[in-house]
């Protein structure tokens, strides 16, 4: 199914496995004159992969767990698809010629470096791994503006605020709003979240999403994450983000401007509406996909987030505000403690027990370079993973 038509977008996409890699993939479906397929990349998902190549025929692929590399290797060879693998190949892979649009949807911190990559060969970027600005937001956005690469964002909030920016860059943004779903439990008391099982936090009521960003929405870690991705996107101070709970999902985001008037990102919730409008920027393609219908929701309901139910929010915009190291070591006591409650090995409240205790102990760097970032991600996976083995740090 390779387009070979000249002014197709040629495509790099990263986590092409997941959760948005393969709504990605679905979308260059849809759109066979549009987009071409030159790399795809996975963390161990080799059947999966190998499955994507054959259909796509992208140029290469790496398979970051080089266990399987043999097994990727083997099935493709008739092909004449080229396999490389490990974390480093990902890096080298994105620099490729023949590649016009880099889509980072790898999961958690492992997405930072192909980033940079890809930033640093001139490559834009449709950004989907919120953790590379919540970790690094300063670093990256400093090395796009200087390399004059555009990062154009693919989470449903943060591409609700680009459409709602389109042609007025100039006007100064007073402050936007991030909505939330709420997630499965939206109106829980602490009490009753502190039953929650792995089984129900995996239901989310609106979003088709991956495990971890699934467990994320519904802690509200999620909106903490995406709060600290908007300041960096968008240039903002931290007291112009504000969040909302909008049940139904349909207003994605706002913005309001210097004069009080306000803009709005409406659609049903489907990622793969702000995936193709990242890839295609600045045209809008197309599509045959279901349309909102506003007699089906006779009303769109708006409440404050219960910030006492849910901590994990708290503890996030506080990072945000602290900035420094504080985003990094948010990110990643909440990628351990998020693994734990997966595997069932601590309690739906406990995760911000653990990542409230690494806020507090972790050493304060103000203005961190990438090697100080990678030591304090590395430090604190660390003594989270060491504090789990002792009850000291529970409340």
């Amino acid at each position: 199914m390779r387009n070979t038509e000249t002014t197709a977008k040629r495509l790099a996409i990263l986590g092409s496995t997941g959760s948005i890699g393969t709504q990605a993939l679905d979308v260059v479906r849809d759109q066979p004159g549009h987009f071409q397929v030159e790399l795809l990349t996975a963390g161990s998902n080799a059947d999966l992969l190998v499955q994507q190549a054959r259909e796509f025929r992208p140029n290469a692929v790496v398979i970051a767990d080089r266990a399987r590399h043999a097994e990727v290797r083997d099935a493709l060879f008739p092909l004449g698809v080229k396999v490389y693998a490990g974390l480093e190949a990902i890096e080298q892979a994105v620099c490729m010629e023949d590649i016009d649009l880099v889509l980072t949807a790898m999961v958690g911190y492992a997405g930072l470096r192909p980033t940079l990559a890809a930033i640093d060969a001139g490559k834009p970027i449709a950004l989907a791994n919120k953790e590379t600005l919540v970790v690094a937001g300063e670093l990256v956005t400093r090395r796009a503006r200087e390399k004059g690469v555009n990062i154009y964002p693919v989470d449903s909030e943060h591409s609700a605020i680009f459409q709602c920016m389109a042609g007025e860059w100039d006007n100064p943004i007073e402050k936007i709003t991030l909505t939330a779903s709420g997630g499965p439990f939206r109106g829980w008391s602490r009490q009753q979240l502190s039953g929650v099982t792995r089984a129900q936090a995996l239901k989310h009521p609106n979003w088709s999403m991956g495990a971890k960003i699934t467990i994320d929405s519904a802690s509200l870690m999620n909106k903490g994450l995406e709060a600290i991705e908007a300041k960096w996107l968008f240039g903002l101070k931290p007291e112009q983000v504000e969040i909302i709970v909008h049940a139904q999902s349909i207003i994605h985001s706002l913005v309001q401007f210097r004069d009080g008037s306000m803009k709005a990102q409406m659609g049903l919730p489907d990622m793969k509406l702000p995936i193709l409008y990242a890839l295609a920027f600045p045209h809008r393609l197309a599509t045959d996909w279901p349309r909102f219908d506003f007699a089906r929701y006779p009303s769109l309901t708006f409440e404050p987030p219960d910030l006492e139910a849910f901590p994990n929010l708290v503890l996030a915009l506080e990072a945000m505000r602290r900035g420094g190291n504080a985003p990094c070591v948010l990110n990643a006591a909440n990628e351990v403690a998020v693994e734990a409650f997966l595997q069932e090995r601590i309690g739906f409240l406990e995760m911000s027990d653990l990542i409230a205790d690494r806020l507090a102990k972790a050493n304060f760097v103000p203005s961190p370079d990438l090697e100080a970032l990678q030591a304090t991600d590395s430090e604190t996976r660390q003594a989270a993973h060491e504090s789990l083995k002792s009850p000291a740090w529970r409340s």
